[in-house]
């Protein structure tokens, strides 16, 4: 099983949903680097379960706890060990799948592979393991503070924010529960949840994310292009189902007279339907992605499923699951983004 993310800025972590903690190392980080440990936790506030009305409520306050690496405030080169302990755990809420299979779950897949699984939560295959990447992306954007990202919900279900990332005013994603920046939009989606909510179903969206102040020549020409660890990175996450970088999708009908990015004398683009990365190295301009995400598989209705004995069963959501996991998924993919920029600014010294 592999539990580590990153090359020379590495990531390792350790834990499962319902067990006594989760944690991690953090390998590679240079020292002498002044840490604001307020601010990560409150890029893990921004994670944390329980925090509005339209997100799962378990109440964990995900408060971190730094064992190792860190004197006087900064880093001192050695590995970063720290912990945060699960405190509201309601285990019982998962006995009725036991020996059963959630649709769309990693249950059946994780069973097969490794013969015994823990299956409180989702053990090892829980987004609660997420935590742990958002305390790697906080010390990774501390590394490169220069570099800013920001992401934000730009759709939930049919329900789109219209507006090109150069509109936005980044400081107010975190005006509004949903984290979209378009106060009329985020109302739409809010309500669009709640609705969605009382049915006992869930809802999909995407996450936007731009990261700006990028220098030239990070990532590498062949098989560790820049946005290939940027797509790995997000396509790791919990119900992520695609990613898009630059004109995406929509690139594909485009003609080629369309589509390049005419250069200004300063090496700049005119446009950036590059979406700053060329050739699977940055040129300087905007990094901008977007990730899509599925709806949420524990649902509250009743579905068919099958037991260990391949045995057709019935089968009801219990518990507290997030109706849409989009806005707490936020802080995950600027987390992972900054963790990928760290690791290929310190492979470009």
């Amino acid at each position: 099983m592999s539990n580590s993310f990153g090359n020379l800025f590495r990531l390792t972590t350790f834990g499962e949903s319902h067990g006594e903690a989760i944690g991690g190392v953090i390998d590679g980080c240079p020292a002498g680097v002044a840490l604001d440990l307020n601010m990560i936790q409150t890029e893990l506030n921004r994670r944390k379960p329980g925090q509005s009305k339209i997100v799962t409520q378990r109440k964990e306050p995900d408060t971190v706890q730094f064992l190792s690496g860190i004197f006087e405030g900064k880093t001192t080169g050695a590995s970063i060990g720290f912990m945060i302990k699960n405190v509201h755990q309601r285990s019982n809420d998962y006995s009725h799948i036991k020996d059963s299979y959630r649709p769309s779950h990693a249950d059946y897949t994780y069973d097969k592979k490794y013969g015994h699984r823990d299956y409180r939560g989702g053990g090892r295959t829980s987004a609660r393991e997420t935590a742990n990447w958002v305390v790697g992306g906080a010390v990774a954007k501390q590394v490169i503070s220069d570099i800013k990202i920001n992401a934000f919900t730009s759709s939930v279900g049919d329900i789109f924010m219209e507006k090109p990332y150069q509109d936005v005013d980044f400081s107010k994603i975190e005006s509004n529960i949903v984290r979209c920046p378009d106060e009329i939009t985020a109302k739409k989606m809010i309500a669009r949840i709640e609705e969605i909510k009382k049915q006992g179903d869930t809802i999909g969206g995407t996450v936007t994310c731009v990261i700006q102040n990028v220098p030239v020549g990070l990532g590498e020409p062949i098989f560790d292009k820049l946005h290939a660890q940027l797509g790995k990175a997000m396509l790791s996450i919990n119900a992520v189902k695609g990613f898009e970088y630059g004109s995406g999708f929509c690139g594909a009908k485009m003609k080629g007279s369309e589509h390049n990015d005419i250069f200004n004398t300063d090496g700049s683009t005119k446009t950036n339907l590059s979406g700053g990365i060329q050739g699977g190295i940055s040129n300087g301009m905007d990094i901008y992605f977007r990730v899509a995400f599925k709806p949420v598989a524990t649902i509250m209705q009743s579905q068919q499923t099958i037991d260990k004995e391949s045995n057709i069963v019935q089968m009801k959501g219990k518990g507290r699951h997030d109706p849409c996991v989009v806005p707490r998924a936020v802080p995950i993919v600027e987390a992972l983004a900054a963790m990928v920029l760290t690791d290929f600014m310190l492979l470009n010294k």
